[in-house]
């Protein structure tokens, strides 16, 4: 008789030692621990952004201040510059993106996630390059260093060397998350989830992944250049030495106007997301919304030159730019009537994110009206070097960027979380916010449109009539500032200390509210068949079947704490 073999036994002499947490972030490849690391980080320089803007608006106060000294009022500038586009406005949205996009369309994960995590330690490096010029000699090129005026003959210490490799290290990170994003939107769709039916804020995530993938080499490539003429004697941008000044403008716009553009499309698209659930009825005109959202990114990035209508290029070539800028107003009209016809008639739930969403929409207007103006090639004669373009450009990008990141931070945190921020210090943040956007830019409007104040200039005359605007404009700052860090306070409260949420906190229609709240590392246990452009709303409707009661409406949020 043949004795059978012995089951098989596992012998366990220890369970593994759990690691630091702070070790399990820094080598994890979940898009979720990657993207919760870009949404602090660009957070955190938010803030420092912050400080470098109130030292700046400190010596604008008064007139003829000697505060900041006219070196490091540069080196603030520069630092400033960097630090929002680079560190702040691009991170935020990849990270939203990067966190959201895989648990919108019913992913596990993203396609490529080693290089995302790459790209993640990329933007980090950056910082602290840009951040360690302390040690040594920060930029003082300003927010865009201008050839021939970056050269080593202007400026022969390592500043423009430090600026040059940080934002060259943070733009390939956003490069490599960009192609892991878009890899992941094209293979990795859930069951049902065809192109048509993806969400609205997924579409915005695609866009600027295609738009990423463009605008981003060109930056590379001018990066390159630049450190070239400057370390190896190369002649690129070298002005009476066979190269092209004028063309550091031209790639470099290239991609500041991509920048621009890809900071809106984040915030409409998170806005489309959000207005109709807090309405209760679906996005009016959808198509149309994602097709605007597409032409936005091509038409705004084919007006690059708009930024350069007071350099010496073609008429043909500015009345292009005229015209690219102008067309613009399509699609973004578009946008916005579809997300106003859909709160008109809703049965509107008016919580945080709608409010910040309401102010991202009104803040972004007025930029846009501003930009379209300087678009206009005789306006921009009077106007492109005052601080009227800088007050265009900053309302676009604190709606875009603060209130339109915010909005979707409100929105979104109970799902990264398993808590929703504080309902009353959000509206007090917003509202100081709201006022301290109009006190700190609506001066700079009038104080360049009338009196011609020259931009980035380190101190002004009293005799030039422009004291009281730079005077509100300062205090308008401060209040802005405020707003800004009530809500990153709300934020770091509620992360352990806020109301409870649900797993479908705000009844969303997008296949993120399936997931539990935080997700698992595993985002789902059972992927659901995508049938319609609200998976979620169907899923409701199959139980409300199933179990013989009438379909549950959307449930309320938890009590206002």
């Amino acid at each position: 008789m043949r004795r059978s073999a012995p089951p098989p036994e596992i012998v366990v002499d220890g369970l593994p030692r759990r690691r630091p947490r702070w070790m399990e972030l820094a080598t994890s490849a979940d898009h979720k621990d990657i993207g919760r690391i870009l949404l602090v980080a660009a957070l955190g320089f938010l803030f420092i952004a912050l400080v470098e803007l109130l030292l700046m608006r400190l010596q604008l106060a008064i007139p003829e201040n000697t505060f900041l000294s006219p070196v490091t009022f540069d080196r603030m500038l520069s630092l400033y510059g960097a630090t929002t586009i680079f560190l702040f406005a691009i991170p935020l949205a990849l990270g939203l993106f990067y966190y959201l996009v895989p648990l919108q369309i019913g992913a596990r994960g993203t396609a490529l996630p080693r290089l995302g995590q790459i790209g993640l330690w990329l933007y980090i490096a950056a910082g602290t390059v840009l951040y360690a010029g302390f040690l040594f000699t920060p930029s003082e090129a300003g927010v865009n260093p201008l050839a021939p005026l970056s050269e080593l003959t202007f400026l022969p210490d390592n500043g423009v060397d430090a600026w040059a490799t940080a934002t060259g290290l943070a733009t390939l990170g956003f490069v490599l998350i960009a192609i892991d994003l878009a890899t992941t939107l094209r293979n990795m769709r859930a069951p049902g989830m065809a192109w048509r039916r993806l969400p609205v804020f997924s579409w915005a995530a695609a866009i600027c992944s295609w738009l990423l993938l463009v605008i981003g080499p060109v930056m590379l490539a001018a990066i390159a250049m630049l450190l070239i003429d400057r370390n190896f004697d190369g002649n690129f941008f070298a002005d009476g030495s066979g190269g092209a000044p004028l063309l550091w403008q031209h790639l470099s716009w290239i991609f500041y106007t991509g920048a621009y553009m890809l900071v809106l499309i984040t915030a409409l698209g998170a806005i489309a997301e959000i207005v109709p659930v807090f309405a209760r009825k679906p996005l009016f005109n959808r198509g149309a919304t994602i097709g605007s959202l597409a032409a936005i990114a091509a038409i705004g990035t084919l007006a690059w030159m708009q930024n350069m209508l007071t350099a010496p290029i073609g008429i043909g070539w500015m009345y292009f730019a005229m015209i690219m800028a102008l067309a613009l107003i399509v699609p973004f009209g578009l946008v916005v009537f579809n997300l106003i016809a859909t709160m008109v008639g809703g049965a509107l739930r008016m919580r945080a994110p709608l409010l910040f969403a309401a102010g991202a929409i009104s803040a972004i207007s007025i930029g846009l009206a501003a930009e379209i103006e300087h678009s206009m090639v005789a306006v921009a004669w009077h106007l492109k070097n005052t601080t009227d373009a800088t007050a265009a450009t900053h309302f676009a990008l604190v709606g875009g960027g603060v209130f339109g990141g915010f909005a979707a931070l409100h929105y979104w945190f109970p799902k990264m979380t398993g808590r929703t921020m504080g309902e009353s210090l959000a509206r007090i943040s917003f509202w100081t916010m709201a006022l301290g956007i109009l006190l700190a830019f609506v001066p700079l409007f009038l104080a360049g449109a009338e009196q011609g104040e020259v931009v980035d200039a380190y101190k002004f005359f009293d005799k030039t009539g422009v004291t009281t605007y730079n005077l509100i404009a300062s205090i308008g700052a401060f209040v802005l500032a405020t707003g800004i860090v009530l809500t990153l306070v709300n934020a770091i409260l509620s992360r352990s200390g806020g109301p409870g949420a649900g797993h479908d906190q705000w009844g969303g229609d997008s296949l993120e509210w399936f997931a539990l709240s935080p997700p698992e590392p595993h985002n789902f246990d059972l992927l659901p068949d995508v049938r319609s452009a609200r998976p979620m709303r169907d899923i409701r409707a199959a139980i409300a079947h199933r179990t013989g009661r009438a379909e549950q409406p959307a449930p309320e949020s938890q009590p206002i704490a």
